[in-house]
């Protein structure tokens, strides 16, 4: 039950971050992606189901304030969180190179998905103007608050782990 909470707090401190302070530290109205950044890193330190859950649960709270359909972000980030999960056995907590990859192809589905879905299928068909002005931009914004952040979701689960660890311990 902690577990769950304290991820919650995560998930809407992040949220709220990406929705307001980010928005106003954009660089040319490009803010990063912390979302896909919890989502990623959860999947991968935590396995598929996990990451899934995640994932669902984030995209629904943004489905809910932004989405013009409810559903289709939630489905995005649940499939990145269960993607990122099934490389659960190649983590290791001392490597950030693993996580920069995973996080840095999640953002390109991520981005790519919303491109299809939303300008794709509506005639709107201008993939090199939304990759150079929209996709690269958000990339590198994103892998840049990566760095920061990644290291406090990575300490957040291991005392979250180790307390898990302890209280198992007591019932054994």
């Amino acid at each position: 039950m902690r577990r769950k909470i304290i991820v919650f707090v995560i998930i809407f401190i992040c949220f709220l971050l990406q929705t307001t302070l980010f928005q106003t530290l954009s660089l040319a109205s490009i803010s990063p992606n912390l979302l896909v950044v919890v989502v990623s890193s959860f999947g991968f330190m935590r396995g598929r189901k996990e990451g899934m859950y995640i994932g669902f649960f984030t995209g629904l709270i943004f489905d809910i304030f932004y989405g013009a359909i409810l559903g289709f972000y939630a489905l995005v980030y649940m499939y990145i969180g269960y993607c990122n999960g099934m490389f659960r056995r190649f983590f290791f907590p001392d490597d950030i190179k693993l996580p920069m990859l995973l996080i840095i192809a999640s953002d390109i589905v991520y981005n790519a998905g919303v491109y299809i879905l939303k300008f794709f299928f509506r005639g709107q068909f201008h993939i090199s103007y939304y990759f150079l002005h929209i996709m690269a931009p958000e990339l590198v914004y994103t892998v840049l608050v990566m760095i920061f952040l990644y290291p406090v979701l990575l300490k957040v689960n291991q005392k979250l782990e180790a307390i898990e660890k302890r209280s198992s311990a007591k019932f054994v």
